[in-house]
């Protein structure tokens, strides 16, 4: 019986429902609250029953489980160890203070980032159901679902596009000397230039200067007037081909047409099989990338100057701690490099079987992203402080994140080494796989929260599975190409900035810890995943759902809020009054759906506020169990000592 089946049955009680329970050895209901429930009366005790069980071995249902229990710690790893572990954490940790950094990284972690992984994956796990059914045990909360669908459409739409930048360079990266590393060619300008070096007096210099085309003297350093680095225009004027701004829209590449065919088909079929061949292909995209990882930091660290980068990347600066930025970079990182908030994390725990024992998971997955974000740091810095030293510059000058760092940054860096293509190839080939096992797994959880979602007997939901990947494909596929024209970056970053940015998943967040510990229950899901993996989780856990981890999220949400900037590219172009506005429209299209699924299941309840099908009534001779229900068309609030809760089996 599924959590739909006990919204809307008209029959049964709470004594029925508890023994088909105890059948499978899952009691939601206790001996005492049965016997308090009057036989007879139509009740509906759980929206849980049946929807966490072990389902291949008690036949309940036919959803495909992983092969291994190491395929879901492959695509969990996969999934969320990402380019943001190798382009942000390193320049987040040098711009804060260096090693102090990890001490409000390392709070977050434990207070921020594990109880949200953890609640995410158990979700799924105990429901078997993706990102959206599986938020049927709060179903006036069942937005929640569908902004993480929201969230992680918009992240499979955008997030590729690094992939194709990432293809397309590593294509030129079999041409000696590199396309990128000399003047002359069809793209460049007389102002192309491959000698940057120069003279500075301080360290002052901005750490994210991606408009070198200008004179410096805020920093007191000396540059040529003018000049452009030939990556950077390999860069603006070759790869994306850079127009004026979001209004100068230009022509669509054919060469980058290409790219993204291939990707979209790279992916197609990574995930087309479902769990069954994605579980095969993270191996080898979960574990190559540190394979190349490790090679580049041996590489790196036999370089001249690298000491001094890494060095640069971890000396301590304790006066950092007393900035409220770095407690909010801390916090913001660890939502990004965790993949909360995406529902794809819950779609992966659905696939596990019902005894797995995902707290344990949760504990090893983020010491791996973590430890992985960390060992990047190295393998970044001794390659910063080589380019530092070869062109006679602070570090500070050449210290990149994001974009920067992996396709300007770094391919400089690459083009002063000796062998330059083989290390191109190498690092732009891992580049690829790392981003496109996010990319698979991202939209692995949305398919399974659109499958979930389909009726079984509509027509959508009798196509097979491979003919709706690839029309999920297929229209991601036709939203990029908004991307690939000469105004392409700029509708990327407004995607970047907007859709999937720290105010959308810390809203995310929060909401979920709140149903969770407010509305289901905090010692209700600890009971559930006691069931689940045999013994209960340390109370941490539930004081983190209940206070310490909303309270962080609303606080850097507000953070947020007050100190938003509007959007500025390069630092330099101005985002039009429109391109604002259709920011926040893609950051609201997830927000909004948590308050008007609300809205919209209390409009449609029939009755006034007081009488009729909807009925509020105080519940004072016990505290009722926090349960959502929809009973007969009537919604029932009982209110609980100190909070509203949503309770089925209330006396009524």
């Amino acid at each position: 019986m599924s959590p739909e089946d006990h919204f809307t049955s008209d029959e049964g009680s709470c004594q029925d429902d508890s023994q088909e329970e105890a059948e499978v050895g899952r009691p939601l209901v206790s001996e005492a609250e049965v016997s308090n429930t009057q036989a007879g009366e139509p009740s509906v005790c759980s929206a849980l029953v049946d929807a966490g069980d072990p389902t291949a071995e008690l036949g309940h249902s036919d959803r495909q489980t992983w092969s291994r229990q190491m395929d879901f710690i492959m695509s969990c790893v996969g999934f969320a160890v990402g380019l943001g572990n190798v382009w942000r954490f390193p320049y987040l940790c040098y711009k804060n203070g260096g090693g102090v950094f990890l001490i409000p990284y390392i709070l977050m972690v434990f207070f921020g980032g594990i109880p949200v992984f953890f609640l995410e994956i158990a979700l799924g796990q105990f429901m078997k159901k993706g990102g959206v059914a599986t938020w049927n045990i709060a179903p006036l909360f069942k937005g929640l679902g569908l902004a993480s669908m929201v969230i992680v459409f918009f992240c499979n739409t955008y997030y590729i596009m690094v992939l194709v930048w990432g293809l397309y360079f590593l294509l030129h990266s079999f041409t000696s000397p590199l396309p990128w590393a000399s003047c002359g060619q069809e793209w460049n300008t007389v102002n192309c230039t491959t000698n940057f070096s120069r003279v500075c007096v301080n360290q002052s210099m901005p750490l994210y200067p991606l408009n070198v085309s200008s004179v410096n003297t805020s920093a007191n350093c000396l540059e040529p007037t003018g000049l452009i680095s030939s990556v950077m225009e390999f860069w603006e004027r070759k790869v994306l081909r850079l127009s004026g701004g979001l209004d100068e829209v230009g022509d669509i590449s054919g060469h980058m047409v290409l790219c993204l065919l291939v990707t979209w088909v790279i992916v197609y079929f990574c995930i087309w099989k479902g769990v069954k061949s994605t579980g095969k292909v993270v191996y080898f995209t979960a574990l190559f990338p540190y394979l190349v990882l490790v090679v580049l930091f041996v590489h790196g660290v036999s370089l001249p100057g690298a000491l001094n980068g890494i060095i640069y990347y971890l000396k301590p600066d304790w006066s950092k701690l007393s900035h409220p930025q770095v407690w909010i970079d801390a916090a913001t990182q660890i939502f990004f490099s965790y993949a909360i908030g995406l529902g794809a994390l819950t779609a992966l725990g659905s696939y596990n079987r019902f005894n797995n024992n995902c707290y344990q998971d949760a504990f090893i997955l983020a010491l791996i992203n973590s430890c992985t974000s960390f060992f990047a740091g190295f393998v970044v810095f001794s390659v910063l402080g080589f380019m530092a030293a070869e062109q006679g510059v602070d570090i500070s000058n050449v210290a990149e994140s994001g974009p920067g760092l992996t396709f300007i940054a770094y391919p400089k860096a690459v083009s002063l080494m000796p062998l330059a293509p083989f290390w191109a190839v190498l690092f732009f080939l891992m580049l690829l796989v790392l981003g496109l096992d996010s990319q698979f797994v991202g939209v692995e959880g949305f398919i399974t929260g659109i499958m979930d979602m389909l009726p079984p007997k509509s027509f959508l939901g009798s196509l097979r599975r491979e003919i709706i990947v690839a029309i999920c494909c297929f229209t991601c596929f036709i939203i990029d190409f908004s991307m690939l024209t000469e105004g392409g970056m700029y509708v990327f970053q407004l995607f970047d900035y907007y859709s999937a940015s720290g105010i959308t998943l810390l809203w995310q967040a929060f909401w979920e810890c709140v149903v969770v510990a407010w509305v289901y229950g905090a010692d209700r899901f600890m009971d559930d995943v006691a069931r689940m993996i045999r013994y209960r989780p340390l109370p941490y856990m539930k004081w983190c759902w209940s206070y310490i981890t909303p309270a962080v999220c609303i606080g850097v949400f507000l953070f947020h809020v007050i100190n938003y900037k509007p959007l500025v590219y390069n630092s330099v172009y101005v985002y039009p009054w429109w391109g604002e506005m259709l920011g926040w429209f893609l950051a609201l299209s997830s927000m909004l759906c948590i308050p008007l699924t609300v809205l919209f299941k209390l409009l449609h309840c029939k009755g006034s506020l007081m009488e009729g099908d909807f009925i509020i009534k105080a519940e004072r001779s016990r505290p009722c169990r926090e349960q959502a229900v929809l009973e007969n068309g009537w919604i029932y609030f009982c209110l609980s000592y100190k909070f509203l809760s949503l309770n089925p089996c209330c006396d009524k």
